[in-house]
């Protein structure tokens, strides 16, 4: 792939082909915001090259950071040359080894003193440059002597090879021999085949040597300024890792794919758990078998023979050593990792970690950013660091959904069940201020069973619950009523992460089975029965399972406490940022705990304090005043480090045709708020605009609808009135399912109709899918070309206003953020924001690339208002017509498909 370089000013963009004027827009000012370590909200359309955009954006600004790097060391370490601060010898900023800062100094003191220590911080900077030289020098040895054997060779596939190549040698003399070779040139071939081998050999046992040798420093290496970028599925990562090696970076940048060990694992009897906890557990559970298998060897048990659990044979440091160094060397996507770990029996989930210090690019998800502790168990450090963080239109309700977490009464008398059975097998074993902390553990995990109107040492599923319903309290409330406020939850916190007591709890469960009854049973009842019944009624699956089922339920426990050492983890929040909702169902089992994050804020203050620069990007970022206000401001980020870009789309101004429909044929208004919508006349009038758009628009319709139920009343309604039969005259019907596992079969079904329909002609012009704002098919889904050449979204899809989250984030947002003179309330401003959001991810189905054309219908007059159109993304809401009456709409989207359809009918 040709090299297109644009220059943008004084930088140079390498791009596989000339860019749009938005794609050099967009890469000058992303260089800009990285330069000068700013928050960028950028919005770039779907079909506009965003990925490409942010790849050849940020990778230029890196290569240029790292050459002036380099410059600065140089200069900084030649002979007669020293730090000056702010001068042309200093680092830049976002180094590990910064400059020597000019440190206040106490008045009067002496001048020999002040020079004793400047000089002396010159000389430790210009240590740790050359420290860092060295290892610079030592990973760029390394992987260049991985370039130059061109793949990994590891001992058992060497060794396998070997005795191929001695087969081979063996045959050849034999031929050579029967051809009548002499002995000396046979002798010669020989001797250059034995050396051959040989230097293989010897130079594979130097690589190996050398690697474990620098064991230590491979450890302890430092991070070198790179991009971590974040999006939100694994299908959405690789898509952007085979961007990246499309670009013309693809050969010269380092990057690793990271993932959990649901995508990564290779060992097949770990991956069969299928649960990703229980795999987590799994995993974790065999190296501290290993561990302990190595120190048994050396001071063996001398009561009991207990089960040694079988380690990983994939979990090998040296092996894994050596795919580091292959993930370093060329772009993988995780299919691609999971394939070399396979080839080279080491592990991808711990191998691609190890090469996150040397990396220049980082593909993750987003938890593994997001979340604090997955970001240090992963090896993930933000300091001085680039962030990007791409399909961010839902970013604060992902980090609310990261940090709320919910627990049940099953888990709640489960985990209290385990823990009293631990303690005591273990409690003699035990030191007094373990044992203090368990009984702390047992003690909130009562009151909180209590709270919920239970027993903690019943079944949970058996106690009936006189009253139900949903009561939010506030987090000291909560713990008031729990009776707990007496503990210190942060000590308790610090024990549970220190001590991995949920772990082993797990290995626990694993050792003895569910089979040891509570301490006080006598040994006369000590039945392994009752209890085992008793953690199955605690499972929350449908009561026809299969027996085999059951027992791998049984066989494979997770637990409990791993949901409840969250749980206890939010509840140190503070009391302003977080709620308790309080769930009583019919009985205890089924009555929940849940905690609901009301500042996101207090979670992304540390990714914007740590990194040098933060980039949120997506193709539908309006409105963005949601981002300013409850994600940045609230986490302390200056409104003039802010930045906003928002490009145009890159179709003509004629290809699309927004309108906002105000009446349907009959002169109805079009109104579809809760009141209204099911009304008999407002159904039957959506029906009749879209027989109306089935006559005239070819190939594919989507339509959008508030809610599953709303799609299933009009649709019953139109069957009813015999609209569903006019519908079908020209378009046939497809309609959103509620299960994940259809989505594939009915998108298929409906192109397959279009593709056909296309191509034999007939009365059918097409087909007309029925989807759900917020559903499968409104996000992630490309309607491109015929299969979207119109979209409907029938009314404004505003979430349920009685819903008590939301009702409590609207006050907490009331109180909190600052309100302007003559705007409406930022309560009641999220839900404007949340429902604008939903309808301009669902109307950007349809235009995808350049060439592409389509109508965008807004059924509902509310749409007219100024401040709604306001929300629309810029390069509709430039081109939007509104129609007071249903007839200017109609001839207006006839003239349009008619031109627009004329070219593929000639």
């Amino acid at each position: 792939m040709a090299d297109e370089g644009q220059e943008v000013g004084d930088i140079h963009f390498p791009f596989p082909f000339p860019p749009y004027a938005i794609q050099k827009d967009f890469m000058a000012e992303l260089y800009r915001v990285l330069e000068a370590g700013k928050i960028g909200i950028f919005e770039s359309p779907t079909g506009t090259g965003k990925s490409l955009s942010l790849i050849c954006g940020a990778l230029s600004w890196l290569r240029d950071f790292e050459q002036k790097r380099l410059q600065a060391e140089a200069r900084l370490l030649a002979p007669g040359s020293g730090p000056t601060c702010g001068g042309e010898n200093s680092l830049p900023s976002s180094s590990p080894c910064q400059e020597p800062s000019v440190t206040p100094r106490p008045a009067g003191e002496p001048d020999w003193v002040t020079e004793f220590v400047q000089k002396k911080e010159e000389r430790d900077l210009m240590e740790r440059l050359k420290e860092e030289q060295v290892k610079r020098r030592k990973r760029e040895e390394r992987l260049q002597r991985v370039c130059q054997d061109g793949r990994l060779r590891f001992a058992a596939k060497r060794t396998k090879q070997e005795e191929e190549e001695t087969e081979t040698l063996l045959r050849l003399s034999k031929e050579m021999l029967a051809e009548g070779t002499g002995p000396e040139q046979l002798e010669q071939l020989e001797c250059g085949e034995e050396a051959l081998l040989l230097a293989e050999y010897e130079s594979d046992e130097e690589r190996r040597a050398s690697r474990v040798g620098d064991d230590e420093d491979d450890l302890e290496e430092e991070h070198v300024t790179k991009i971590y970028y974040c999006s939100r599925t694994h299908s959405q990562l690789a898509q952007f890792v085979h961007e990246v090696r499309k670009s013309p970076f693809g050969k010269e940048t380092r990057l690793v794919s990271l993932g959990s060990r649901q995508n990564l694992c290779v060992n097949e009897d770990v991956k069969n758990l299928g649960s990703v906890q229980l795999m987590n557990e799994r995993c974790v559970d065999m190296q501290r078998s290993k561990h302990e298998k190595n120190g048994a060897e050396e001071d063996r048990p001398k009561k009991r023979r207990r089960k040694v659990q079988t380690s990983c044979p994939f979990h090998n440091h040296e092996q894994m050593q050596l795919l580091r160094d292959e993930i370093l060397l060329e772009v993988k996507d995780v299919e691609q990792l999971v394939a070399l770990g396979k080839e080279a029996r080491a592990c991808p989930y711990y191998g691609s970690r190890f090469a996150i210090p040397a990396a220049q690019l980082v593909v993750l998800p987003y938890p593994m950013l997001l979340h604090a502790a997955t970001r240090q168990a992963a090896g993930v450090r933000l300091q001085g660091q680039v962030v990007i963080i791409d399909e961010a239109h839902n970013l604060i309700d992902t980090i609310t959904s990261i940090y709320s977490t919910e627990v049940n009464g099953s888990q709640l008398c489960q985990a209290y069940s385990q823990l009293l059975q631990y303690m005591g097998r273990y409690g003699k074993r035990l030191k007094a201020k373990n044992l203090m902390y368990i009984k702390q553990i047992l003690y909130l995990l009562e009151k909180f069973v209590a709270v919920l109107g239970g027993d903690v040492k019943q079944n949970p599923r058996t106690q009936s619950l006189p009253h139900t319903g949903s009561e939010l309290k506030s987090i000291n409330d909560f713990l008031f009523q729990s009776q707990v406020d007496n503990i210190n939850l942060f000590k308790v916190q610090r024990y549970l992460e220190k001590s991995m007591i949920s772990r082993k709890l797990f290995g626990f469960t694993e050792r003895f089975g569910v089979v040891l009854p509570s301490p006080s049973a006598s040994q006369e009842n000590r039945n392994l029965d009752g209890f085992q019944h008793f953690l199955k009624s605690l499972q929350s699956g449908p009561a026809d399972d299969s027996l085999e089922e059951e027992q791998a339920t049984v066989l494979r426990p997770a637990s409990p406490l791993m949901h409840i050492e969250a749980f206890l983890a939010a509840l140190t929040t503070a009391n302003q940022d977080g709620r308790v909702i309080l769930s009583r169902q019919g009985n205890v089992g089924e009555s929940s705990l849940k905690f609901l994050l009301l500042n996101p804020a207090v979670h992304f203050a540390q990714v914007v304090r740590e990194c040098r620069a933060v980039v949120i990007a997506g193709g539908t970022m309006q409105p963005v005043s949601d981002f300013r206000d409850q994600l940045l401001a609230c986490s302390g980020v200056e409104a003039e480090r802010v930045v906003e870009f928002s490009c145009g789309h890159v179709i003509p101004p004629d290809n699309i045709l927004p309108l906002v429909v105000c009446s349907g044929p009959s002169n109805q208004q079009l109104e579809f708020t809760y009141q209204r919508r099911e009304l008999p006349q407002m159904m039957e009038e959506t029906g009749r605009v879209l027989c109306n758009l089935c006559n005239v628009v070819p190939g594919g319709v989507v339509c959008f609808f508030p809610s599953y139920e709303y799609l299933r009343q009009v649709h019953a309604h139109w069957d009813k009135t015999g609209l569903l039969a006019r519908l079908s005259v020209k378009k046939k019907l497809f309609q959103e399912p509620r299960s994940a596992s259809q989505v594939e079969q009915v998108l298929a079904a409906y192109s397959r109709c279009i593709t056909c329909c296309g191509q034999a002609g007939g009365h059918l012009t097409g087909a007309l899918l029925l989807s759900v704002v917020g559903g499968k098919m409104s996000e992630g889904i490309n309607f491109s070309d015929d299969l979207g050449r119109c979209v409907v979204m029938v009314g404004m899809p505003y979430p349920n206003i009685k819903s008590p989250e939301l009702q409590e984030k609207m006050a907490y947002l009331d109180q909190t953020l600052p309100r302007t003179q003559g705007q409406v309330p930022p309560g009641k401003m999220l839900v404007e924001n949340l429902c604008m959001k939903a309808v301009n991810q669902s109307i950007g189905r349809a235009i995808r690339h350049q060439r592409d054309f389509a109508s965008i219908l807004l059924l509902d007059h509310r749409y007219a208002r100024p401040p709604v159109l306001a929300k629309l993304p810029a390069w509709i809401r430039d081109r939007v017509e509104v129609k007071a009456s249903f007839g200017p709409a109609f001839a207006a989207l006839r003239k349009f498909h008619r031109e627009k359809s004329q070219p593929c009918l000639v």
